[in-house]
């Protein structure tokens, strides 16, 4: 069953679609008969652990071995009122992408 939840935001409040009831919210009637569930929370801090991950990441690749002239992460965020923002899995595994790209231009300090 589909649930709404809500976090508020420092632009407003920020509501998400959820597959099932997770703990940590409290019901707030809406005008269709259905409910959104308000986060002990903000959304902010939700993002806090996706963060983290990608600070880590780049980090990891921006060391002076690799230098790539750019990186890409790409990974999906589930969003749960406990756990506020964690890396969303792909099948049984947690997906995270990573591109790194050099130009072809001064290739000696590589």
């Amino acid at each position: 069953m589909n649930e709404l939840m809500r976090w508020e935001s420092d632009e407003g409040p920020v509501v998400v679609e959820v597959d099932s009831k997770d703990p940590g919210f409290r019901s707030v009637a809406r005008g269709d008969g259905g409910e959104i569930h308000d986060v002990q929370g903000r959304f902010e801090s939700a993002l806090d652990n996706v963060r983290g991950a990608a600070m880590s990441a780049l980090h990891t690749f921006r060391t002076t071995a690799l230098n790539p002239d750019q990186i890409e992460l790409e990974f999906g965020v589930k969003l749960s009122a406990v756990a506020g923002a964690v890396i969303a899995k792909t099948a049984a595994e947690g997906h995270l992408t990573v591109k790194l790209t050099w130009s072809r231009g001064d290739t000696q300090d590589r």
